[in-house]
């Protein structure tokens, strides 16, 4: 199991609001086969089986960002890839909380 989370960052918007170009990034994705995400604060969380289906993700979100008129994207990603067990993005967090007291 994979999980990535992503963070994008237009550059030279009108504002010092992104939220737009995000919620707009997010829809885009909404639509991809085998691909599971959560919205947290900071960034996005995909989750899928296979990494092509990560990268095309990727891909359309910072695509999606620049078909808005948004020249620069920067996008941050970070990726656990995970191959002796099947791990989901609840079972990580549960797991976690476990742990606290």
């Amino acid at each position: 199991m994979i999980q990535a989370e992503i963070s994008i960052y237009p550059m030279a918007t009108r504002t010092t609001s992104a939220s737009f170009y995000i919620a707009k990034a997010i829809e885009s994705i909404k639509k991809i086969d085998n691909l599971r995400y959560e919205i947290n604060a900071m960034g996005t969380i995909l989750e899928s089986d296979n990494m092509d289906v990560i990268n095309l993700a990727a891909k359309q979100m910072m695509e999606t960002v620049h078909n808005l008129g948004i020249a620069r994207v920067e996008v941050i990603i970070k990726i656990d890839s995970r191959r002796d067990k099947h791990v989901k993005m609840e079972e990580k967090l549960e797991s976690i909380k476990k742990q606290m007291s």
